[in-house]
């Protein structure tokens, strides 16, 4: 059974990535089986992939030999390929009547410039459609046996950026520490320790529980746990680079709760990011 066949099983129907068209699709974080029936569809009937430096390499391997693959990576503090160039590039494919798949890590519309290529495509006139990912927010705390609700716990999730654009007006991070729900951080390993000042000062105890996870199921991923006034200190001790999730709430109490009924919890999970 070929994989467009399997797909017609299990979808019924194989959405038709046509010439001339892009989708933007999210490929998950970390593990290859995050992919999405969808963006696995896309991926293999796709003549250009433009991806980003997240997207795994076994899932650029699905792809079938011949097609075109674009870097379009854009990595905190390091060389990154334009926001504009990648966009024409986009518009300049489309036009030659090739079918682009723009392949992202997590999801793209959470934190990931999806919603800029959308309305790029939109205002060229470019047939798209966008493949939602799951998000590196949500399973990176999966992964790390966090649960992003908790009945008692929490009523709310509050997922922000630790990187704000030059146009982004400054997060009011004490409006954040007063609604007393767990906050899932994206590219703050380098503003980790202003963000924890600044929720302090907003009235979150520094003892209030918190992690990082570097990788998200990733064969790579690494968790430090700690606490917010010293997270920033044990992520730079540890040395943690981008990307990373970290994550500051009751709900990564949960994880120790656990590991006191399993002490094995965190082997029983490797399946998580099995390569």
């Amino acid at each position: 059974m070929t994989v467009h066949d399997a797909l017609a099983a299990i979808l019924g129907r194989v959405p038709v990535l046509s010439p001339g068209h892009v989708w933007i699709a999210g490929a998950g974080p970390g593990d290859p089986g995050h992919l999405t029936l969808h963006a696995l569809a896309g991926l293999v009937q796709a003549d250009v992939v433009v991806h980003d430096a997240l997207v795994d390499r076994r899932v650029l391997d699905i792809a079938p030999p011949g097609v075109l693959r674009v870097f379009a990576g854009k990595r905190g503090g390091k060389p990154s390929v334009e926001q504009a160039d990648i966009v024409d590039t986009l518009i300049a494919l489309a036009r030659s009547r090739k079918r682009v798949l723009r392949l992202k890590g997590g999801d793209p519309f959470v934190f990931g410039r999806g919603g800029e290529e959308m309305l790029s495509l939109a205002a060229a006139g470019i047939p798209f459609r966008v493949i939602p990912g799951l998000t590196s927010g949500l399973v990176a705390l999966a992964a790390a046996s966090i649960p992003a609700t908790m009945r008692g716990v929490n009523q709310a999730i509050v997922f922000a950026t630790g990187h704000a654009g030059d146009d982004v007006p400054e997060m009011d991070w004490g409006a954040l520490a007063r609604l007393r729900q767990p906050i899932v951080l994206y590219m703050a390993t380098r503003t980790l320790a202003g963000i924890a000042r600044a929720l302090i000062a907003g009235g979150l105890e520094p003892r209030t529980p918190a992690a990082a996870i570097a990788g998200a199921a990733a064969e790579q991923e690494r968790l430090v746990v700690s606490t917010l006034g010293e997270l920033a200190r044990a992520v730079e001790q540890a040395g943690l680079a981008p990307p990373t999730i970290s994550v500051i709430g009751e709900i990564v109490g949960v994880r120790a709760r656990l590991q006191a009924l399993m002490p094995g919890i965190q082997e029983s999970l490797e399946w998580l990011r099995a390569g």
